[in-house]
């Protein structure tokens, strides 16, 4: 059953420049016409006063007072809102008198102004604040009050996420069943989900990607390392190589037996190949210690990189901490300011003590009888209590939030500490690293210094003397062999050397073709992974849908848009209000804004199930309004009228009697 409140009548008296005014309206919809100025929208704020104690943009701070022209407030008048309701069928008068407060001080004569009084009426009935509250609570919710009597409010004063929380909780939310059931291409995401939510796998599926992309950065670094390192080889042939050193194996060995022929004598020919044999595994030593400094490079090429990314997350999580601990202890300095104000708070008002003056009458300065001054007393001493209690209860309050802040400063210095000192012992490995790739880089080895390798020059220098010796006798012409057979070996060692070359690129080439691989099964994994960004976006977008549907089915004209487009193809929510595709905030008239704010409030009507007296301010602007629920009270600029003219909805005249100051 929904609860329905009009308005019978509104009287203001001495109210913003109002000097008298009743709005009779009957508990019909009335139109009050009047110039700029006259005082249309003060009868709105004196209806918010009464009920809120604010106007009606809901702001507390404004003034009340009849003001003269010289903006002085005039001294002395009570200032009266009174208003009688009919609800569900039953009046309820309710008026609160704002007035000033003159006191006398012993000894004195004449009066001092010494604040001002509220008092609160209840069907004539003097009340107090928080009866009167209480009564007003019990008619509406104020926030529920300013969504269904100004159509401006939804729309101009509540926060787009506000407006979006009041949305899905007239329509609820949808669930992920019926996205899949609307869209069954993305029922993929159950299996992937599980009991992750869609945003927290957005997030995993965002540190995945950013690995892999560090990932994938690095391998073209290491792939050119890798190059950078070979020789060129494409205009070498490998079999022409080998066919090349056979050959050359082949006439040197005729040459051999030539000289062996020339020298007839065996043990020469037998040095001569043991020093070919051990020439080759000279050949053999020195491919493999290249190789070895060409591994000691790639090895600490490939610990470095990922040392320098832990490096810059540790400096990254040291300056975010850094951040949060300066905002703690400014928090804690604020709380350590308020603690000393209320210590000074506490020890001011325990100082004080029971004016005497309050005992003798201010008009007439007689002592007051006995039984009032003991009650005096008595609301003096409760009212001290009272005031202490809550300074210490506020004391203890700030106590335990500056702990909070003291614990939380020392847990961020004690993780600054930690990860600087983490980042010191990952610094030091990274550069020692740094002046081991330095070192490898620069101090390359010394081939002849390898002991290996000089023990087989060594041997090879052995059997040259041995030969020497045996061929002391020998003549010119086995000299000349012997020089071919030199040049052919010096040939041979250049074909080796290619070779070599050939064998090194082969290496690299494998290396290569393992990192393009693994670039690919990586490029894989992130495709995989951007799929599931799309199923996610693909089950927000039909989410939307569904979810803008249901929302606007509950509206007549006022649509809804709760997403909006990124430019990297995602969603972002919003809550902007639509009439006929035209944004609220931009681009709608006056009119459409005022008829779609009708159309909310009688959604929300139905929604709470209560309707209250709607305030159209500016109503001149429109001229026609969609029915509603509610009683309409039309605020329309006459310039004609310069005083305020009231009429019912049928057109007739309701005699007012309206003062307003100028």
């Amino acid at each position: 059953m929904k609860k329905e409140i009009k308005l019978l009548r509104l009287e203001l008296l001495n109210f913003k420049g109002i000097n008298q005014f009743t709005l009779d309206t009957r508990g019909e919809n009335v139109k009050v016409f009047g110039d700029n100025a006259t005082g249309k929208t003060t009868l709105f704020d004196a209806f918010i006063w009464l009920l809120f104690d604010k106007d009606s943009q809901y702001k507390q701070d404004f003034a009340i007072k009849t003001l003269t022209k010289e903006n002085e407030a005039i001294s002395g008048l009570n200032h009266t809102v009174a208003c009688l309701f009919l609800i569900d069928g039953v009046e309820l008068s309710l008026k609160k008198v704002y007035s000033e407060k003159w006191t006398k001080k012993r000894g004195s004569t004449e009066s001092v102004f010494s604040g001002h009084t509220t008092d609160y009426f209840i069907n004539e009935v003097p009340a107090k604040k928080k009866d009167f509250n209480a009564q007003v609570s019990s008619i509406i919710a104020e926030d529920i009050f300013k969504l269904i009597t100004s159509p401006s409010f939804f729309n101009e004063q509540l926060k787009w996420q506000d407006r979006r929380k009041i949305l899905l909780e007239i329509s609820g939310d949808i669930t992920a069943d019926e996205v899949f059931k609307e869209n069954p291409s993305v029922t993929a995401l159950e299996s992937i989900l599980k009991k992750r939510s869609l945003e927290d796998h957005r997030k995993v599926i965002a540190t995945k990607q950013s690995e892999i992309n560090k990932q994938l950065q690095a391998i073209p670094v290491r792939i050119n390392e890798i190059q950078q390192s070979v020789e060129d080889t494409s205009n070498l042939d490998e079999q022409e190589i080998y066919d090349e050193i056979n050959f050359l194996q082949s006439e040197i060995e005729t040459l051999e037996d030539e000289a062996h022929a020339a020298r007839n004598g065996k043990a020469v020919s037998e040095k001569r190949t043991k020093i070919l044999q051990l020439e080759n595994e000279l050949q053999v030593l020195k491919n493999a210690l290249k190789e070895k400094e060409f591994s000691k490079i790639s090895e600490v090429t490939e610990r470095i990189f990922p040392l320098q990314n832990r490096l810059n997350e540790i400096s990254l999580e040291i300056k975010s901490h850094k951040r949060q601990l300066l905002h703690e202890k400014e928090e804690l300095n604020r709380l350590n300011t308020e603690i000393q104000s209320l210590r000074q708070s506490w020890h001011v008002k325990n100082a004080e003590t029971f004016d005497q003056h309050q005992t003798e009458c201010p008009t007439c300065g007689q002592e007051l009888p006995q039984e009032q001054i003991n009650k005096a007393i008595e609301n003096f001493n409760l009212n001290k209590s009272r005031a202490l209690t809550e300074i210490n209860e506020r004391g203890l309050k700030l106590s335990v939030e500056k702990e909070k802040s003291e614990g939380t400063i020392k847990e961020l210095e004690s993780k600054i500490t930690n990860l600087q000192a983490s980042y010191e012992s990952e610094e030091e490995i990274f550069l020692s690293l740094q002046n081991e790739l330095e070192s490898a880089q620069k101090d390359k080895p010394d081939i002849s210094t390898d002991p290996h390798y000089r023990n087989k020059q060594a041997e090879i220098e052995a059997v040259r003397k041995e030969i020497q010796q045996l061929e002391s006798s020998t003549d010119e012409a086995v000299q000349l062999i012997k020089d071919k057979i030199n040049g052919k070996k010096q040939e041979i060692l250049l074909f080796q050397k290619d070779q070599a070359k050939i064998s090194h690129a082969r290496q690299v080439n494998e290396r290569i073709k393992q990192l393009e691989q693994e670039q690919k099964d990586l490029s894989k994994q992130y495709e995989k992974l951007q799929h599931q960004l799309f199923l996610i976006e693909e089950f927000m977008r039909t989410k939307v849908n569904l979810l803008e549907e249901k929302i606007n089915s509950k509206f007549k004209y006022a649509r809804f848009k709760l997403f909006k487009d990124q430019i990297n193809g995602g969603l972002e929510e919003t809550c902007e209000t639509l009439y006929e595709g035209v944004p609220y905030s931009s681009g709608l008239n006056n009119a459409a804004r005022i008829n779609v704010g009708l159309d909310i409030i009688n959604t929300l009507n139905d929604y709470y199930g209560i309707s209250a007296p709607i305030f159209i301010d500016n109503s001149e602007a429109v001229t026609s309004l969609i029915d509603t629920h509610s009683q309409i009270i039309s605020l329309n600029v006459s310039e004609q009228d310069k005083q305020l003219r009231v009429e019912v909805e049928d057109n007739s005249l309701i005699t007012v009697d309206c003062e307003v100051s100028v």
